[in-house]
């Protein structure tokens, strides 16, 4: 009769992830990798398909060594059977059981059937995803996001178009820009809403992180290298085309967030890459009864949620860069294999990703804080006839009759009565637009399902996916 060792299913293969898949294997615990894409490392390591036959895809990457060392990890616990690695696996819903966990997947691109797969405890690294805003046309075809730019390029070695301004606001408009203009494009503005002057208030946000400051300094050079017009404390108001976009008007902003009178003009392109930011995935844990605080998963010093056997690492526990998921998911991989055996995990064999994590955690506050520093009136600039909800095609004026004519106070309410939300995403992508909009509180949405699942699936019986050792 063999021995049974405690399954820790880890659901996401980012880099908070793969640090606790390889943080557990090491000790003793099978571990589980579910994750949504045909290969690991998230958006951050995302690889290009073996297939492009990419010639330099280390140039794709600023911290390829840390990649590599994951890899080979996960590697060789894959050789040696201690992790089985689910790919195109899409988690729609995680069961609470008496004896343990049951996550349900749907698999593959068609995502026709559900796996379930057994676990005695869970690490959900679900990551992040962007926040954009909407403003008038910003639904025409070459309009996409920072986040969707960057992973055309990386995974697919595809360039958006060949000419592109970069916009919005946060530190994933430099990579981008410096990305876009490294494989070809020309990038004809990178504009950012944020003033230079936001930053500099922030001395102290720089010496506690030389990386970083070093980072900034090799995509400004770049920048620069080609000729990369950079307008700070400036908005795009609204992007132009009939078929397509063909440009965007951008405008410099007042103290006050709003467009300064003479100063809009339009820039030429055919491809705008726009973020403003990102947010937590707390769906799976939402499902879970997981405590949530404000936008992200609350963790405790090891990284577990309130909820007994269930663990949090990464973008899901607040938005924090690479350097942090890292951190978060190799205390959090320790600390899940120690109390799945039945033991009490020693602080001291993660002191140094906890002090990385206290670094990490310090830097990203001041960051945001730094961006957060001028607001932006961008509901103004929002007419009655653009589309805020895409799958319903829902659009501003809808919205603010719900809320001016017809009394709604709430985000529910504006849902029920114009659909906004309703749709394919489920207001995953819209929330934050409908909710500036209506001028109503943005909180957390509780939903069953994290992801769309075939009335098929619902009422067929799962596929059993064996786990290690079974």
């Amino acid at each position: 009769m063999t021995e049974h060792r405690p399954v820790l299913a880890v659901i996401g293969a980012g880099p908070a992830g793969l640090a606790a898949a390889l943080a557990a294997a090491s000790r003793g615990v099978r571990v589980v990798l579910i994750d949504s894409a045909a290969e690991a490392g998230g958006q951050f390591y995302r690889q290009p398909a073996p297939g492009l036959g990419a010639r330099r895809p280390q140039s794709l990457h600023h911290q390829r060594r840390t990649w590599e060392r994951l890899r080979a990890g996960l590697d060789t616990h894959l050789a040696a059977d201690r992790v089985t690695h689910l790919s195109d696996r899409h988690v729609w819903c995680v069961e609470r059981e008496s004896n343990g966990f049951t996550v349900h997947a749907l698999v593959g691109p068609e995502q026709e059937r559900s796996v379930a797969v057994r676990a005695d405890g869970v690490l959900l690294a679900t990551g992040g995803y962007e926040k954009v805003l909407p403003f008038p046309g910003w639904t025409l075809p070459g309009v996409v996001t920072a986040g969707g730019a960057q992973a055309l390029l990386k995974g697919g070695l595809v360039l958006p178009g060949r000419t592109a301004v970069v916009a919005g606001t946060g530190p994933l408009l430099l990579p981008v820009a410096t990305g876009l203009s490294a494989a070809g494009a020309r990038v004809a503005a990178l504009v950012e809403s944020t003033a230079p002057g936001a930053f500099v208030r922030h001395t102290r946000l720089w010496s506690t992180a030389p990386a970083k400051l070093t980072e900034g300094v090799v995509h400004a050079t770049r920048l620069l290298r080609h000729r990369v017009s950079v307008l700070t404390r400036h908005t795009v108001s609204e992007a132009h085309g009939t078929e397509r976009l063909e440009s965007v008007t951008v405008a410099a902003l007042d103290a006050e967030g709003r467009p300064v009178p003479g100063t809009k003009r339009r820039i030429a392109c055919d491809t705008l890459a726009v973020g403003h930011g990102m947010l937590p995935h707390t769906d799976l844990a939402d499902g879970l009864g997981c405590r949530l605080d404000g936008p992200r998963v609350y963790a405790d010093d090891e990284q577990r949620t309130d909820v007994p056997g269930v663990w949090a690492a990464g973008e899901t526990t607040g938005i924090g860069g690479a350097a942090l998921s890292l951190a978060e998911g190799h205390i959090a991989g320790r600390s899940a294999a120690a109390r799945l055996a039945g033991g009490v995990p020693d602080p001291r064999e993660w002191a140094p990703a906890a002090r990385a994590r206290t670094r990490s955690r310090s830097f990203f506050a001041a960051l945001e804080s730094a961006y957060a520093t001028r607001p932006v009136r961008w509901t103004e600039q929002v007419t009655d006839e653009t589309v805020v909800c895409r799958c319903e095609e829902v659009t501003a004026g809808a919205v603010r009759e719900a809320v001016g004519t017809l009394g709604a106070g709430d985000l529910r309410t504006v849902k029920l009565l114009t659909r906004a939300g309703m749709g394919w995403c489920q207001g995953r992508m819209c929330e934050p637009g409908v909710a500036g909009v209506a001028g109503c509180e943005l909180l957390p949405a509780r939903r069953m399902l994290a992801r769309p699942v075939p009335l098929g699936v619902l009422a067929a019986s799962a596929e059993h996916t064996a786990t290690p050792g079974q």
